[in-house]
């Protein structure tokens, strides 16, 4: 009898215990959500898009692309500075001749360096060619030569650091058609941002994987949220994986989310926020995610609609600052939100 009660508890310890990541990571509803302010901060271009965010040595860093256009040849990559975020001022242009540069992220070097990724493109016979690249900079204004990282055709959309590496997922891109094209995800990794190898040369992912957020828990558990846009299935998917991190699992997430980010607030609940398509209608969105049972649930929506989305986000002192571009207000503009989301109880870090 006594070892039939011991092993009727292990099992409800062990549900217990695979039930906890759920319940840490359930949704506050969508009325305890706050918009606390929207500012729009930069116009300038005929168009900015693409935003990243980051806080570097006490200052406030907006990176985006600026054109004529979603796609035209003269891209090039804008970082503004601010020490309150609210007034913000040019820091840096970065350009390079006959490549139209794309899709900046910031990340922080273990040595302290602000790191700038993003993507270039260059027409050529037939099409575009694709390169990723990194800059580096000790104070946002004054920046290296570009590094040439991944391989060519291989975008890689971000890169974050976990234990003094970094990683990234490159997507294989040839040209702005996605449509019956195989695709190809690749995971790079770095010990010092400027010599990337391949980690894992083919994820194989169905359909055709694109833009992908990765995410590191406390624990050593690698999350990416990823974008597809093939012809068999457009919903994103959610990947999971342990160190060394190459055997990923992934699963579907149900809807279509696009230029998508992830983040974790400090008690332990994930936050993605991206594009939502309703039929014609593009707009930014709030979603919590559940990676375990791999759905998100609605929390908000930002002022947004028409060509949109691309966030960068940080959490500090109880407030999310997401920056993003939209074109509601008529001109592609970046924004920059800031959310109150109250916080449970749990205090669960994580590592980036």
């Amino acid at each position: 009898m006594k070892r039939e009660l011991l092993k009727t508890l292990s099992i409800i310890a062990v549900g217990l215990l695979f039930c906890l990541p759920s319940m840490n990571l359930l949704a506050e509803s969508p009325e305890n959500i706050q918009i606390v302010e929207i500012q729009k901060i930069w116009d300038r271009a005929d168009h900015n898009a693409f935003t990243d965010l980051i806080r570097f040595k006490g200052q406030w860093y907006c990176t985006f692309r600026e054109g004529m256009k979603h796609v035209s040849s003269d891209g090039a990559l804008r970082v503004i500075v601010s020490s309150d975020g609210k007034n913000w001022d040019s820091a840096a242009l970065i350009t390079m001749d006959g490549v139209d540069l794309r899709d900046p992220k910031f990340s922080v070097t273990p040595q302290g360096q602000l790191l700038l990724a993003g993507g270039g493109a260059r027409e050529i016979s037939g099409g575009r060619t694709h390169q990723s690249y990194v800059w580096q900079s000790t104070d946002g204004k004054t920046w290296s030569d570009p590094t040439p990282i991944g391989d060519k055709d291989f975008w890689i959309w971000r890169l974050v650091w976990h234990k003094d590496a970094a990683y990234g997922f490159g997507y294989f891109k040839v040209s702005l058609d996605y449509h019956d094209r195989e695709g190809c995800l690749r995971l790079y990794k770095s010990e010092n941002a400027k010599g990337f190898r391949t980690l894992v040369a083919d994820l194989d992912v169905p359909s055709y994987p694109t833009e992908a957020s990765p995410l590191f828990l406390k624990d050593g558990t690698a999350l990416c949220l990823l974008r597809r846009d093939g012809d068999d299935d457009t919903t994103a998917m959610i990947g999971t994986a342990q160190a060394p991190y190459t055997d990923w699992t992934w699963k579907s997430l149900g809807i279509r989310i696009g230029g998508p980010q992830l983040i974790q607030l400090p008690d332990g609940r994930l936050l993605v926020v991206g594009r939502k398509y309703v039929n014609d209608v593009k707009t930014t969105h709030v979603w919590w995610l559940d990676p375990i049972e791999a759905n998100v649930t609605e929390a908000i929506e930002l002022p947004s609609g028409g060509d949109t989305s691309y966030p960068g986000l940080i959490y500090e002192n109880g407030l999310l600052w997401v920056s993003y571009y939209s074109t509601h207000e008529g001109k592609t503009a970046i924004y920059l939100a800031k959310l109150r989301f109250p916080l449970t109880g749990s205090t669960i870090g994580i590592s980036q």
